[in-house]
């Protein structure tokens, strides 16, 4: 599904990721783990074209999708929970969904507005109301509901559950679950290693711009050496 090929990646002068390589196989869930600041963030921009690498390929279903724009790698199949949420605050919850839905590549998308009220009651519960609105978790739900309205083969999330309270984190956590039974590819952020063990095939951590391991679940919960040097815990 997706392959990420020793990307280097800057912002201006600085250099970031260095020699960055991942895999997420079709109807996976990968992580990617690590502390503040060692290029997680950077990783799914690079993807997504928003920061382009400089060196290195991002091949997507087979295709080189490294120097395209952010759209068209978007158009292509890639939805992304961006950290931040970034909701467009003067819009309602409905017309932030239908201002980015489409029926995905293939045209046969399953995920429209009844399917999503579905998967979030919540958000039906707040269709009128502004993305100003909502609290921080109502906009986080309808971050990943814009996201998989344009029915993408692979959904990215940065920081799923940052900020977030436990209640709407467990929510957070059971969408994730679901879309997993559903085989939906998905590649996460975030720093809740219970969760994403339980949830994740495999696991990668990067330092500094690189990754420093990765593994499954298992040999994740049981490498405490691991978790303590490059996760802090």
């Amino acid at each position: 599904m997706l392959d990420v090929t020793a990307i280097d990646s800057y912002y201006g002068q600085s250099q970031v990721l260095f020699q960055m390589s991942l895999k997420v196989n079709e109807g996976e869930v990968v992580t990617l783990m690590g502390r503040n600041g060692m290029g997680k963030t950077t990783t799914v921009r690079a993807i997504m074209g928003l920061t382009p690498a400089r060196r290195g390929r991002v091949r997507f279903k087979n295709a080189d999708i490294t120097a395209l724009p952010p759209y068209r790698i978007a158009r292509m199949g890639i939805g992304l929970v961006p950290e931040g949420r970034m909701i467009s605050p003067n819009l309602s919850v409905e017309e932030n969904l239908v201002a980015t839905g489409n029926m995905g590549p293939a045209r046969n998308g399953r995920w429209t507005l009844d399917a999503i009220w579905q998967l979030f009651p919540k958000l039906r519960e707040r269709k009128n109301s502004m993305g100003n609105q909502l609290s921080g978790g109502e906009q986080q739900m309808l971050a990943i509901a814009r996201a998989l309205m344009t029915n993408p083969d692979l959904l990215m999330l940065d920081e799923a559950t940052e900020g977030l309270a436990p209640l709407i984190r467990q929510e957070i956590w059971r969408c994730l679950h679901d879309l997993k039974n559903e085989g939906q590819s998905i590649l996460v952020i975030d720093k809740n290693i219970q969760a994403l063990s339980e949830i994740a095939d495999r696991h990668y951590i990067i330092e500094k711009g690189s990754v420093v391991w990765e593994g499954s679940s298992r040999d994740l919960q049981e490498n405490d050496e691991i978790k303590h040097k490059y996760l802090g815990v």
